[in-house]
């Protein structure tokens, strides 16, 4: 497969296709997962910052008394409070919201409504500038590129009176390299993963492409070996009738052997069609399925008669070995079953050299009809015994040739063998022979 363009190109759009589909799927989990996480950061910093502000809002209102003035009480309920302009040196908080504000990168400021800076607590940002758009949350940016985000409450005086504004708010420098910390390590496990998952398509769509390459090089053979076996015949009565043609006139004993060759070689292309029109079929599961009692006692004994005439013209001998007195019933179709054994008989025949011998045996077990061929021929190689029932196979070409055979009888056995499912084995030995065991399931009564 991987000498072959065109299944290699395919192999790489599989691959691509996988890498992308999963690419797309990965980005919008991670995009998903870092929303969500982001969302949830930025709301657990509003409650934090809500909860600060809104116990200094409601703990400063009523101790208020002028607007943009902050009296001395003030300082007792806000103890760290820092005037502008005033040196204030870090006192430790003696509340505990207070402590959150006192923390490092959070901060409360004191604001006029104009936006002049009268106190601070916490840490301050420098150069913040006042934005006066009359929304509670603010993000802004000093002159060094930093952050701040921060809620803008506005105060009031005991008589309601408007003071000014209260922003209570931390700095994101940590928020944001939070996020950028998990941005970057998104980003180089998809990296990862799509390296991994690319690896992985390109496996699997190997696998997944396997069974087609298969069927895709046995049809290249199936094909190539048609086209051998009907080039043959062919060739032959090409050469029969240019033969017959530069004959002046030919004698009646020449034209009929001229016809009769003729004839046999049309034979053979029949044969041969039809062979491969029924595996077509039987391949497609078209032909009709016969559910009959077959007696396989009878239709041994009709393979033997058919073929003993065969067997004393190539001195083989013939025999039956019938375990079973009782009979043997299977269901299935007597024509199919018949020419399943037909083939195994004629496959032994062909290879058993002459002086040899093919027996026939018939048992019968628990649930099952066994039926076995041995022969005394050639045997078959263990290595090419996995190839025997394939199309057009043959362990030996020349005598297969002489004999007739185009290599489809084990073909065919082993296709009928399954529409019945049953089983065919092999077990042979070069040089001893080869025994074809059958196993059809019994008629059950």
């Amino acid at each position: 497969m991987h000498q072959s363009k065109l299944f290699n190109l395919t192999r790489w759009r599989l691959t691509s296709c996988y890498v992308g589909v999963m690419g797309i799927i990965l980005t919008l989990c991670g995009a998903a997962f870092y929303g969500m996480m982001a969302q949830a950061h930025w709301h657990a910093l509003h409650r934090e910052l809500e909860s600060v502000a809104g116990t200094l809002h409601d703990g400063l209102e009523p101790n208020l008394r002028e607007p943009g003035q902050i009296e001395a009480r003030v300082q007792q309920i806000v103890p760290g409070l820092c005037w502008v302009g005033s040196s204030c040196p870090n006192q430790p908080a003696q509340r505990h919201i207070l402590g959150t504000v006192q923390q490092a990168g959070y901060y409360a400021r004191f604001l006029t409504r104009s936006g002049q800076l009268i106190a601070t607590i916490g840490q301050q940002p420098e150069h913040l500038i006042f934005v006066n758009d009359n929304e509670l949350w603010q993000t802004l940016q000093d002159h060094n590129g930093q952050r701040y985000h921060h809620i803008s409450l506005l105060l009031t005086t005991a008589n309601h009176q408007p003071w000014g504004y209260m922003q209570v708010g931390r700095s994101l420098k940590e928020f944001d390299h939070h996020l950028s910390t998990t941005r970057w390590l998104l980003l180089a496990a998809l990296t990862i993963t799509m390296l991994l998952v690319t690896v992985a398509s390109w496996g699997l769509a190997g696998v997944a492409m396997e069974p087609v390459y298969q069927s895709y090089r046995q049809i290249q053979q199936f094909t190539a070996d048609v086209a051998h076996e009907l080039r043959t015949p062919l060739a032959a009565t090409k050469a029969t009738i240019e033969s017959a043609l530069e004959i002046a006139p030919l004698t009646t004993a020449e034209a009929h052997s001229t016809l009769q060759t003729i004839e046999r070689q049309s034979n053979r292309l029949i044969q041969l069609v039809q062979d491969l029109l029924l595996l077509s079929r039987m391949d497609l599961q078209v032909l009709p399925l016969k559910r009959q009692a077959v007696k396989l006692n009878s239709l041994i004994a009709d393979v033997v008669d058919e073929f003993e005439a065969l067997a004393i013209a190539a001195n083989l001998q013939l025999h039956t070995e019938i375990v079973s007195h009782q009979p043997v019933t299977v269901l299935g179709d007597e024509e199919q079953i018949y020419r399943l054994v037909a083939n195994l008989v004629t496959n032994a025949i062909q290879y058993t050299p002459k002086g040899g011998k093919v027996t026939i045996r018939l048992h019968r077990e628990e649930r099952q009809a066994l039926i076995q061929v041995q022969d005394t021929g050639i045997g078959i190689p263990e290595q090419e015994q996995l190839w025997i029932f394939d199309r057009f196979y043959r362990v030996n070409s020349d005598r297969s040739r002489q004999t007739g055979g185009a290599g489809l009888g084990l073909a065919i056995a082993r296709a009928i063998t399954q529409t019945l499912c049953g089983s065919l084995e092999v077990h042979s030995e070069v040089g001893k022979g080869s025994i074809f065991t059958l196993h059809l399931p019994l008629e059950l009564v």
